[in-house]
């Protein structure tokens, strides 16, 4: 059984930063790409940025320039650097690993940014 699992949210003020991590237990050994999504309260969930096995990045128009994806160690471990923070970027924050054979997704961590 495959779990991700995030960790890193919190309540920050504008213009701060936090980094969110998720680290990938079980029976995965690798993975096609890495994604955090976002999903603010009343709206759907959203694409916020990508990396692929090859490292093939990208983001949203709304985080590039603010947010950095990247990979971790030996482990599917993905973070994202977030800087600049603004109200907007409210939500909870959500890992998606594309395995060999199926789709998994973290239990997400709450980031709330005050102005």
């Amino acid at each position: 059984q495959v779990q991700l699992v995030e960790s890193g949210g919190g309540l920050v003020q504008a213009g701060g930063s936090l980094r969110l991590s998720c680290v990938a237990s079980g029976s995965i050994f690798s993975a096609y790409a890495m994604s955090w999504y976002r999903q603010a309260p009343g709206k759907e969930r959203e694409l916020v940025a990508t990396i692929t096995s090859g490292g093939i990045i990208n983001y949203s128009d709304s985080v590039r320039g603010r947010f950095t994806i990247s990979r971790g160690g030996a482990k599917i471990t993905i973070y994202l650097q977030m800087n600049g923070l603004k109200p907007e970027d409210t939500g909870a924050y959500y890992c998606n690993v594309v395995g060999p054979s199926k789709n998994y997704w973290g239990q997400g961590t709450q980031v709330t940014v005050s102005s």
